[in-house]
């Protein structure tokens, strides 16, 4: 045998060994957890490892596939979590809490998988998945106008089964019908009745939550000060939820949708205009919505604005409403459909007319696109000159998309402090920047990343400042991150005061308060107060 050789048959034998030495300690890790598990589960009518699945197991890429809402992160290159936990009770969760600590590994708690970072699935250190999809219990009691939702159901099933109790009552939620209530609710919510109700946190009034040391608390036992921060904290920064309590809204038997679209050389320059001023001041039954796509039209390119909207109400006042405020809409009455307020959730999440509530339960699992959000806050009009060097820009872009969602109304009445999320009054609209893919691969992650990213810059000059805010749940790992190391105070600040301005400090004492050891944390969870030493 050569000397080459001889190297080369080393260096195998040395990643083999190098193999076998990791298999060894996940083995290690996993028989420790696993034993750690059955000693604090209480009520076991199963195997306690029909809920653990390890890198070995043949459910394993299934399970965490299942629930990755962006192509993005579905791919070989990402981190891999060497355990994932899919509790069926209660005791599962405190017990997982409770061996995570013990064996030393992160915890990463996932409910619908829609963060758009992924960070509820992915670490750059060792981690396990605590996976809540089975906690999708949902109790609704009309007598009371309330419901408890467990942290795994999604908002589609929220909808469904209020909608099985009263044709008259509903919750102001998001669009997504496959988003998980843990993340949206804890992140805030919004959905097309904010203007209306307010968001989903200002319609929550108990929760269950596992803390750190694995006690399972209510709103009384947890007290005010963490019951405030899971309503728009984010709730992986303080514990896993189990479920909220919310209190459900009425609704009228007829609610009015439409979709009106126009080019920017058809009008569309001076609907996007007006709308930056009618949208947030318009009658608080009326939501309005606004898209902003680069498109190709007769071989042109050219930008597309879309309007669509939810009144709480019938056509024809809807119709004399705009046509007093908004004649640059050009609504006429063959635009608008009258529907239930259910077929309107169904109208919003894309399906078809006439599509049978049902498909309101399907989870739609293991689907995705690659996709990268952004956020921004608008105070002032955009004025015309300005849209349309942002047309010139969009165009020259080519892919990325703007969303306009108007706030006002109930959004103005409710303090920011009131819950952690601060973007009430003063607020004319939240925008999302979008772009979708579906080439695979790193030049084209980097290729469309890049381009929203250059969107986002070009819209410094007419957004907000001092800071720059933005939605946690359009989780952005642009705008900072955290290495959860000593400078994690530092670095949670950048982001923290982004996503919650003024209440990032109360957030701090909080979780300093309830997870000191910072247990619970992410790459934008709320940091500990810094050890004064």
């Amino acid at each position: 045998m050569t000397k080459s050789n001889s190297i080369f048959v080393f260096y195998i034998f040395l990643s083999f060994l190098n193999l076998s030495l990791t298999r060894a300690a996940s083995n290690s890790v996993y028989e420790t957890f696993l034993q750690c598990l059955t000693n604090h589960t209480t009520n076991q009518t199963d195997n306690i490892s029909n809920i653990v699945y390890t890198q070995t197991n043949p459910s394993y890429t299934s399970i965490l596939r299942a629930y990755i809402r962006n192509a993005r992160f579905n791919v070989s290159s990402a981190p891999k979590p060497l355990i994932i936990i899919t509790p069926l009770q209660e005791s599962h969760v405190q017990a997982t809490i409770i061996c995570s600590k013990q064996v030393g590994y992160q915890l990463k708690i996932r409910s619908g998988g829609h963060d758009y970072e992924g960070i509820s699935y992915i670490s750059d250190t060792q981690f396990f998945i605590l996976d809540m999809f089975n906690f999708r219990s949902i109790s609704v009691d009309i007598d009371q106008e309330s419901a408890w939702v467990g942290a795994g159901a999604t908002l589609g099933e929220v909808y469904y089964r209020i909608w099985e109790k009263s044709k008259v009552h509903g919750f102001p939620a998001g669009a997504c019908p496959t988003v998980g209530v843990g993340g949206h609710f804890s992140g805030a919510g919004y959905g097309n009745m904010l203007r209306k109700y307010g968001l989903s946190v200002d319609n929550v009034v108990d929760a269950k939550i596992v803390d750190v040391q694995g006690r399972i608390l209510d709103r009384k036992a947890m007290g005010e000060d963490l019951f405030w921060a899971i309503r728009g904290g984010g709730g992986a920064s303080f514990g896993v939820i189990l479920s909220y309590m919310i209190k459900l809204v009425t609704v009228p038997q007829t609610v009015t949708v439409f979709k009106i679209e126009k080019l920017i050389e058809a009008g569309g320059t001076d609907m996007a205009y007006k709308f930056q001023t009618v949208a947030p001041t318009t009658d608080n039954n009326l939501f309005m919505r606004m898209l902003l796509q680069p498109v190709t039209r007769n071989k042109t390119k050219t930008v597309r604005v879309t309007v669509r909207s939810l009144y709480l109400g019938d056509s024809n006042s809807l119709v004399s409403l705009l046509a007093k405020e908004y004649p640059e809409l050009g609504l006429k009455k063959e635009n608008c459909l009258e529907m239930s307020w259910i077929d309107s959730v169904l109208w919003w999440g894309n399906f078809d007319n006439g599509t049978n509530p049902d498909v309101l339960l399907d989870r739609d699992l293991d689907s995705s696109s690659f996709g990268k959000r952004k956020s921004d806050y608008v105070q002032k009009p955009i004025p015309i000159s300005s849209l349309n060097l942002l047309w010139a820009k969009m165009i020259e872009l080519g892919k990325p998309g703007l969303v306009f969602n108007a706030y006002g109304g109930r959004m103005n009445e409710i303090a920011s402090t009131e819950t952690p999320f601060p973007h009430r009054a003063g607020n004319l609209f939240k925008i999302q920047y979008s772009v979708n893919w579906d080439e695979p691969g790193a030049e084209s992650d980097k290729n469309f990343i890049s381009q929203i990213r250059s969107l986002y810059s070009f819209m410094t000059p007419f957004v907000s400042n001092n800071p720059r805010s933005a939605y946690l749940n359009y989780r952005d790992l642009d705008i900072g991150a955290s290495q959860n190391g000593k400078d994690s105070f530092n670095q949670g600040k950048v982001y923290g005061e982004m996503y919650f301005k003024g209440n990032f400090d109360r957030l701090v004492k909080v979780k300093t308060m309830v997870d000191p050891n910072n247990f619970f944390r992410t790459e934008q969870s709320i940091p500990t107060l810094p050890s004064k030493i």
